[in-house]
């Protein structure tokens, strides 16, 4: 068989059904771009997660009462600075304001930053800051979801606190995180120690938790036994610990939205199989008459083969296109709520571009095999039988 009678057949096929063509590689083209958006949007913030980490202190420490956390006595700083391989100790004092009338809330984080191990922790989102003019006075810095709610409710210069004291504390914005900071800093509020002790009327020698490094990681366990032998009422928590809980939590919202996918994917292959499973007798007419003509059954697999692979691979790649666009272009509006979630402060992300071409050639496989496999095993039963009995 000549290349240019294969090829103007391969053409004239995917010319004559253009209307079903083009209705089967859009229903594609929407699964692969919905698939594509939800691994960009987990991929990028999942990066966006492992940089905060890595600036995050080895380990943690809290007071437990009653199986909750309460504030730590200063007393327990200067016990854990005795301990041998400790280093970048840091006192820290944080927690939520929560806003009654809307039942939303702010994490206030109070930041001493004449301290190194405070000041690594928020320095990305503070790296364009004028700390000298902002520590002139008692003022703070608000994530962007913090502010477009300030405004609502008509806060545009400052917001009066109230602590549990009944005191109102009037305290200046000084200005908002970037936006690219938005995964991490949306609803945060970043303020000097001394200020935000005031809002929580907390005592001066109190902490809400104490945080370090450890350089020698072989040291670790070591630690965490002279740790718990310190006091009876002590919870460390570890760096590996945190970042297996951001893992397992997007591991499984990504999987849970993967576990639907399949299924709307092989309902997608079924359907496209029932369709060729149930040829058109024009089509069954055409198969005939190119067996009668003298295509062999594997000319007539290949040609069908070709027609399949282009509409599969043009329904992949605009799919993914798709997905890039509507993830890193618009920021993926609406979808982003399945990882950010939605039931505080809105959050307008700006995503990190993360493209794993080894996931996308793995969603290739898995998309286009069983699409090859609905349409190509009805046509090779089509093909075996007797050219008179298919024309029929």
């Amino acid at each position: 068989m000549a290349n240019s009678t294969f090829l103007r057949f391969l053409l004239l096929l995917l010319y004559q059904y253009r209307s079903k063509h083009a209705g089967i590689a859009l229903i594609s083209s929407l699964i692969v771009a919905l698939l594509g958006s939800v691994l960009f949007i987990s991929q990028s913030i999942q990066a966006e997660t492992a940089l905060q980490l890595e600036m995050q202190p080895d380990f943690v420490v809290q007071k437990i009462k009653a199986g909750k956390r309460v504030d730590i006595p200063v007393e327990w700083l200067e016990e854990i600075q005795e301990i041998n391989g400790i280093s970048s100790i840091t006192p820290r004092v944080y927690g939520e304001y929560y806003f009654a009338p809307r039942e939303e809330h702010f994490l206030l984080f109070g930041v001493d930053f004449f301290d190194e191990q405070s000041s690594r922790a928020v320095e990305k989102i503070v790296q364009k800051t004028d700390l000298r003019k902002f520590l002139s006075k008692e003022q703070m810095i608000i994530g962007n979801g913090v502010g477009k709610f300030l405004q609502e409710h008509y806060y545009k210069d400052f917001y009066n606190f109230k602590n549990p004291d009944g005191e109102i504390i009037k305290v200046p914005i000084y200005g908002t995180f970037d936006k690219e900071t938005n995964i991490i800093s949306n609803d945060m509020v970043i303020m000097p120690m001394e200020l935000l002790r005031s809002i929580f009327a907390m005592d001066e020698d109190t902490l809400t938790d104490i945080a370090f490094n450890v350089p020698n990681e072989a040291e670790w366990d070591n630690i965490l036994t002279k740790l718990h032998l310190l006091h009876y009422d002590i919870r460390v928590i570890t760096k590996e610990e945190v970042t297996k809980a951001y893992h397992n939590l997007f591991n499984y919202k990504g999987g849970l939205f993967l576990v639907l996918y399949l299924i709307t994917i092989m309902t997608f292959i079924l359907i496209i199989y029932q369709r060729y499973a149930m040829v058109y007798s024009s089509e069954k007419r055409e198969i005939g008459i190119l067996r009668a003509l003298g295509w062999s059954i594997k000319d007539v697999l290949k040609l069908k083969f070709f027609e399949t692979s282009i509409i599969v691979l043009l329904s992949f790649i605009s799919g993914v296109i798709a997905a890039y666009c509507y993830v890193y272009l618009l920021d993926a509006p609406l979808l982003s709520n399945l990882f950010l979630g939605s039931e505080n402060l809105s959050n307008n992300v700006t995503f990190m571009p993360m493209v794993d071409f080894g996931l996308l050639g793995s969603i290739f496989l898995f998309f286009g095999i069983p699409f090859m496999a609905a349409v190509l095993i009805p046509v090779w039963k089509i093909a075996v039988t007797e050219p008179k009995e298919a024309m029929k």
